[in-house]
């Protein structure tokens, strides 16, 4: 008996047979075994084989057909979220490829740009300080 008290199996006058059930609630389990009246007296043998948890599924007697096209069709579901995420992942990291010669490509023409710049600066001091020299020259103040 389960713990709110439905009987799961009964049978009488059983010579030989198995019994199997699959508990839909926690709690004790009661089982109770009687032999009645036998005449002449006989030994009687009872075998208990107890499972539960994951070794207790049998899944090949479990399994329903409309049970199993609903789980093919999840297995399917997430190997097209595989392949989708697998796909992406590589076209990300192509983007990083790119991304990284992008990077490098600007950072060498930053670089000559600096180096353009500065020696631009530099002739335009240049420039200036000709010309501050030859103008305070020319007032001959130098």
């Amino acid at each position: 008996m389960p713990p709110k008290g439905k009987v799961m199996h009964e049978a009488y006058k059983v010579e030989a047979g198995q019994f199997s059930f699959t508990a839909l609630e926690s709690g004790n389990y009661i089982t109770c075994i009687t032999a009645i009246d036998h005449k002449p007296e006989t030994t009687l043998t009872i075998d208990f084989d107890w499972k539960s948890g994951v070794l207790s599924n049998q899944w090949s007697t479990v399994a329903k057909k409309s049970q199993v096209v609903m789980m093919e069709f999840q297995v399917k579901n997430l190997m097209d979220t595989v392949h989708s995420i697998h796909e992406e992942m590589f076209y990300l990291r192509e983007r990083e490829e790119e991304m990284q010669e992008l990077n490098r490509s600007t950072n060498s023409k930053m670089a000559w740009l600096s180096f353009v710049s500065l020696g631009f600066c530099l002739s335009v001091a240049g420039l200036q300080f000709w010309h501050l020299r030859t103008f305070f020259e020319k007032k001959k103040l130098i």
